[in-house]
């Protein structure tokens, strides 16, 4: 088990967070900000199986928008193990 922490531009919340759940991964959203500009970001946590985190991470690149802003990063990702999956 994985956890995608991804953290977006607001603007491209929607779009991302949309087609991850057609493609049946659960997406939880968070509010932030910082990065470049202090602009506002949203931060996506996807708890996915290992041999579907490279899908994920297509997805969040394809419905990501570029930056106009030199050197503003698209999106920041982060894969992490999981050692421990609950619900209740």
């Amino acid at each position: 088990m994985k956890l995608i922490l991804a953290i977006i531009k607001d603007a491209d919340n929607d779009k991302v967070s949309r087609k991850l759940t057609e493609e049946e991964f659960r997406v939880t959203f968070i509010a932030s900000t910082g990065g470049f500009l202090r602009s506002g970001r949203s931060t996506l946590m996807i708890g996915v199986e290992a041999e579907r985190v490279q899908r994920a991470l297509e997805i969040i690149r394809e419905n990501s928008t570029k930056s106009e802003h030199p050197g503003e990063k698209q999106a920041t990702i982060f894969v992490l193990n999981v050692d421990t999956f609950n619900q209740i």
